[in-house]
């Protein structure tokens, strides 16, 4: 009895924003769709999908929807896009892109949580996407100020909530495509990024 009362403890301690409760729309975490919590039984929530069938999760497996595009800038506008709270690391290579005379700079970055931090224990759904929204961001914004032309974003196979949140961003912008990055390369876990200027459209 003790080891279960200290487990709902970490619970409470841990899940910060992610208190769930009947009747809430969440999405998957780890794949496409969401549904509503009909019921809750220990540690499992029932959710009602779009086909009407219920199936058990996890707190760890569901977020919080805060809007129909699952839009975290409640929270993510919050955060600074100073540099200085970046700590991803990412990869410049070379790639001589359609149209150019020369090979351009490719970045290209992995918003895996296990690529972000040395551990994520202890953070709550939540908490992660705004860690890696934050890492996103920051990392666009850099890639802008210095006229890249291509980034890839490494966010994890599916049409997860990451995926989403990073569109919905990118949707906002002016002068950007995205699609599907290169299947051969990176399967179906990751996006590509066009960033259109004066500068690197003359390159």
């Amino acid at each position: 009895m003790e080891s279960f009362k200290y487990c709902i403890f970490v619970r409470e301690s841990i899940d910060v924003c992610m208190k769930f409760s009947v009747g809430e729309e969440v999405g998957y975490l780890h794949e496409k769709g969401g549904g509503i919590i009909q019921r809750i039984e220990g540690v499992h929530y029932f959710i009602e999908d779009e086909f009407g069938f219920e199936r058990p999760f996890l707190s760890s497996e569901i977020v919080k929807i805060h809007g129909k595009n699952y839009q975290m800038d409640h929270y993510t506008d919050k955060v600074n896009d100073d540099e200085s709270l970046s700590t991803a690391n990412y990869f410049v290579r070379q790639e001589l892109l359609t149209g150019r005379k020369r090979p351009s700079e490719v970045w290209e970055i992995d918003l895996h949580i296990e690529e972000l931090l040395d551990s994520h224990v202890g953070l709550s759904n939540t908490e992660i996407l705004i860690k890696q929204m934050t890492e996103f961001r920051s990392f666009f914004k850099r890639a802008q100020e210095k006229s890249i032309p291509k980034l890839v974003v490494i966010h994890g196979v599916g049409e997860g909530v990451l995926k989403n949140e990073i569109r919905t961003f990118l949707s906002k912008k002016e002068h950007v495509e995205f699609y599907d990055a290169s299947y051969l390369e990176y399967g179906k876990g990751a996006t590509e990024i066009r960033l259109y200027t004066n500068q690197n459209a003359t390159d």
